[in-house]
């Protein structure tokens, strides 16, 4: 039979790309000691979706809400606060109610995720939306919360708790120079894992994110930022890769679909009990469809917005593969697998 080199250079949406053969062979060796289950294709409705491959779905069944519309402090290099504005804007705990409530009589919500922009501190003060979570866990007991964490301490991460929040995020950076320079904030590496460490010592569902190239399109801080996630209790890891023009022109470079590879190789080996999973963000066109085949090639458990050809790949190495129209970190939604990918949510 022939290898997986061979059989992905036969699928159409793929026969421009160009794949590391070593890569490709070590993780067909990694797969054959440890084979993965199946793999998530998860379409949140924040976005509209829809490839030859694989549908979205029309109901906004889990939108992103920002508790401070399109503002953010931080203002980082690699997204200057661009990652809010798909999302709806709930800047009063009552908008925030009130848009959830009607989304459930009359799309079916199923979840939502909360975020917003940080403060200088990188922390975002959520405390007045937290009776309104409170409420809506009350009369609507399926509601499914993730949050967006920022920076905070025990005392935050109880409160968020406490207040029904399902599944906690946040972003993981491993190096003190893209703290300092891509993030413009003056707080410690350590810092992260702290906020870690107490959002893992609740019984909320904890989903880290590592964004690759975070340094100016760099490998930098990634391996320590693995370090730090694996030391702590998490359910899942979500990676995603920077996206250069978010940023200002000439600033970060498009890593390398190679190396973003070998980080889910590794993240794969080195968190082989945990959910490893690809998230939102990533550079579209070739190098998406590129990145994405070398996720499903190395086990990795999920991938949100998949690119056309990620279907075929499942396929051509033999992984079973299912949809869920939420966020990649909840598993909420309808589901679909095996040989056909055709959404039952409809318009």
């Amino acid at each position: 039979m022939s290898g997986w080199l061979d059989r992905i250079q036969t699928i159409e949406d793929l026969e421009d790309a160009e794949f590391d053969a070593g890569l490709v062979a070590e993780m067909e060796r990694a797969v054959a000691e440890r084979a993965p289950g199946p793999i998530r294709f998860s379409t949140p409705t924040f976005k509209e979706y829809d490839n030859s491959e694989i549908k979205g779905c029309g109901k906004n069944s889990f939108p992103a809400f920002s508790i401070t519309a399109g503002a953010c402090a931080l203002d980082c290099d690699h997204c200057q606060a661009k990652i809010l504005e798909p999302m709806i804007p709930a800047t009063k705990p009552d908008m925030l109610d009130r848009k959830v409530r009607a989304l459930i009589q009359l799309q079916d919500l199923q979840g939502f995720l909360l975020s917003g922009g940080s403060n200088r501190k990188n922390e975002i003060n959520y405390e007045r939306f937290y009776p309104v979570i409170e409420g809506l866990k009350r009369d609507f007991p399926h509601l499914k919360v993730a949050i967006h964490t920022a920076l905070t301490d025990e005392v935050g991460a109880k409160r968020m708790e406490s207040a029904g929040v399902d599944t906690a995020m946040m972003d993981v950076i491993g190096a003190q120079e893209t703290i300092e320079q891509v993030y413009h904030l003056d707080r410690p590496v350590e810092d992260f894992e702290k906020t870690l460490a107490a959002l893992s010592a609740t019984n909320m569902e904890i989903s880290p994110h590592i964004v690759v190239g975070l340094h100016y399109g760099e490998i930098l801080g990634e391996a320590n930022a693995l370090d730090m996630v694996a030391r702590h209790n998490v359910n899942a890891l979500v990676l995603v890769v920077i996206m250069p023009f978010y940023a200002k022109p000439g600033t970060f470079k498009t890593p390398s679909t190679g190396d973003v590879g070998r980080i889910f190789l590794e993240a794969r080996q080195r968190l082989a009990d945990k959910q490893v999973l690809l998230g939102c963000a990533r550079p579209p066109g070739m190098h998406k469809r590129v990145t994405d085949a070398y996720a499903v090639m190395a086990g990795l458990d999920g991938i949100a917005f998949p690119a056309e050809g990620a279907v075929a790949v499942s396929r051509a190495i033999g992984r079973e593969f299912n949809q869920e129209h939420a966020c990649c970190s909840i598993k909420i939604g309808a589901k679909i697998g095996g040989s056909r990918a055709v959404s039952p949510c409809a318009a």
